[in-house]
């Protein structure tokens, strides 16, 4: 069906409704509406992610009902068992979550699929947690995570509670492109799916078995109990699903000062107090700093809509705020965690951190320290997750933290994916740990892993290249990158590099080459002797190329410098691939 044909039909047929059909009738420009039809909205590393509006590629209901059809046949294909243990379904604050999850939870009904549907806002983690608590077969949350706020998405799990892994992906796939036609699936309603026994609406029952499962991974429980409400921390869920669970899981521990930023408690899908709602950026924590001088917080925490993601920023000695950069909140919590076990005689023998290739090396360093197996995987939670599952089954390590340094931290083994609840709770804790009994702050034990271990410093940047345009752009540079042999960036000597599409890795000094056991992925890693790294990848929910720099020296002021080199020359390199047409 060509781009006019798809327009016509969502534009024209009373299938669609007329809100949607006068949107789409009142676009003048020929490229809006081409970008809105040239293509279906793709799986990325979880599922769909895309902008709210009408289109196949945009975020709707119709495409919702499209995708969970093609889930809903692969339940049904699992026979009456799997059909009866069903789907749990989760949603975070964005502009329709609501409604697109019940949307998700009828269109499973209709195929005579178990719906259980969480009764308001949860945490991403808290969906995976709840599969694995009653048996379900898969599961879906509705959230765009950290995007801007015109942003929605749909992210799929198995019965793991982990990602829908690839050859589940694939057969759902399969089945949505298969239905050519966006027409014809129609909900059951929600009296007859309630009725039937078909939808069951969940949450305090799964809320206190998870939160009391979070709560068994304090390492220092009396000391939190004790001593808790003498760390001052200001809170702010950035008007997402974090609030009442984050919240309740540090009173319960004894951490009773949390101050919550006020105008970012309550669910707000327009995100109105800031320019998007990612605790990577500063200025989602304006507001949490004006609370924090007022009221001389030690440390602010912020979560992203669906909590799966935590940010912090920490007072220094001067009464100045500090924010912390994915990487070094991943290695202050693997030290704490690795050093604290030891300490308490915790520590298995196959003691085991998992982290992607994007995150920093000097966590490796950290673990090979406490003699600790570091496994490496490829960018995104899932793969984190399928590995911890993978030692799981085959019993040849014990799972002790995971992170990658888009802001995703896990530690236990009741959850599948990033958990920002039980990041609060481990960095709330390893705050009041070092403060009580070693009389130091986090930013001390940052500086002192650094001087242990060496000076990584790190930075990302992104380049925005949407539609079609931006597509064969990012392919080009990608191209470019594999045909170019790089020596060195910004001075320092590129020591291998490795091609996780092709699945070959080349020392360059010598030329030789090895394989690379990890899947397929469009990556490129240019690695330095010694730590640090560049690498570059296209991102799997949005129409962006991601580049990654990595450094490493002896002290503070020589990394700031190597890094701001080795950033000016790569990113110099890609503004004169783009200049050539």
């Amino acid at each position: 069906m060509s781009i006019q044909d798809k327009y016509r039909l969502w534009s024209e047929n009373p299938y669609f409704e007329e809100e949607m059909r006068q949107e789409l009738k009142q676009i003048t420009d020929p490229q809006e509406i081409e970008d809105r039809f040239y293509t279906d909205l793709e799986f990325g590393t979880g599922g769909l992610r895309g902008i709210i509006a009408a289109g196949t590629n945009r975020m709707n209901k119709y495409v919702i009902r499209k995708v969970t059809q093609g889930l809903a046949e692969c339940v049904c294909d699992q026979g009456p068992e799997g059909m009866k243990r069903g789907v749990v379904i989760a949603y975070d604050s964005r502009k329709y979550s609501p409604e697109f999850a019940l949307e998700a939870a009828l269109v499973l009904a209709r195929n005579g699929v178990k719906v259980y549907l969480f009764d308001a806002l949860r945490p991403t983690p808290e969906l995976s947690f709840a599969i694995r608590q009653l048996h379900a077969l898969a599961g879906i949350v509705v959230t765009a995570s950290h995007n801007p706020k015109a942003y929605n998405g749909y992210k799929l799990y198995w019965d793991d509670g982990g990602q829908v892994p690839p050859e589940h992906a694939d057969q759902i796939l399969a089945r949505i492109k298969a239905r050519e036609s966006w027409l014809g699936i129609e909900p059951m309603s929600i009296e007859a799916a309630k009725m039937s026994g078909l939808l069951e609406i969940i949450g305090e029952e799964i809320d206190r078995p998870y939160l009391a499962r979070v709560l068994e991974l304090a390492l220092h429980p009396e000391l939190d109990a004790k001593k808790g409400g003498e760390l001052r921390i200001v809170y702010t869920p950035l008007h997402g699903a974090g609030n009442i669970l984050v919240r309740r899981v540090l009173a319960e521990l004894g951490f009773s000062s949390v101050t919550v930023v006020p105008e970012q408690e309550l669910p707000d899908p327009e995100f109105t107090t800031v320019p998007y709602p990612n605790p990577e950026i500063p200025a989602t924590f304006d507001l949490a700093r004006k609370y924090g001088l007022e009221m001389k917080a030690d440390l602010l925490l912020a979560t992203d809509p669906d909590a799966d993601r935590l940010g912090v920023v920490l007072r220094d000695p001067q009464g100045n705020y500090v924010s912390l950069t994915g990487n070094q909140i991943g290695v202050v919590l693997t030290y704490y965690i690795l050093s604290q076990k030891k300490a308490l005689g915790t520590l298995p023998e196959n003691a085991t951190i998992i982290k992607t290739v994007a995150s920093t090396d000097l966590a490796d360093e950290v673990a090979r320290f406490f003699n600790v197996r570091v496994e490496n995987v490829l960018t995104g939670f899932k793969f984190i997750a399928e590995k911890e599952k993978e030692m799981e089954e085959g019993g040849w390590g014990t799972f002790q933290f995971g992170f990658e340094e888009s802001y995703g931290y896990l530690a236990g083994n009741f959850v599948r994916d990033k958990d920002a609840v039980i990041a609060s709770v481990l960095l709330a804790e390893a705050a009041l740990y070092y403060r009580q009994v070693e009389g130091h702050t986090l930013l001390d034990v940052l500086e002192l892993i650094y001087k242990k271990f060496g000076y990584y410093l790190d930075e990302q940047e992104s380049l925005a290249l949407v539609g079609i345009q931006g597509k064969e752009e990012i392919t080009r540079i990608m191209d470019s990158f594999r045909k170019e042999e790089i020596l060195e960036l910004g001075g320092i000597p590129v020591w291998k590099l490795d091609d996780y599409e092709h699945q070959i890795g080349k020392d360059i000094s010598t030329g030789l080459t090895y394989p690379l056991t990890l899947p397929h992925s469009n990556v490129l890693r240019f690695s330095f002797h010694g730590g640090g790294f560049v690498m570059v990848r296209p991102s799997g929910t949005e129409p962006k190329i991601k580049f990654y720099f990595s450094v490493k020296a002896d002290t503070l002021s020589e990394a700031e410098v190597a890094l701001g080199k080795v950033k000016t020359d790569f990113m110099n390199r890609i503004d004169q691939i783009r200049s050539v047409r």
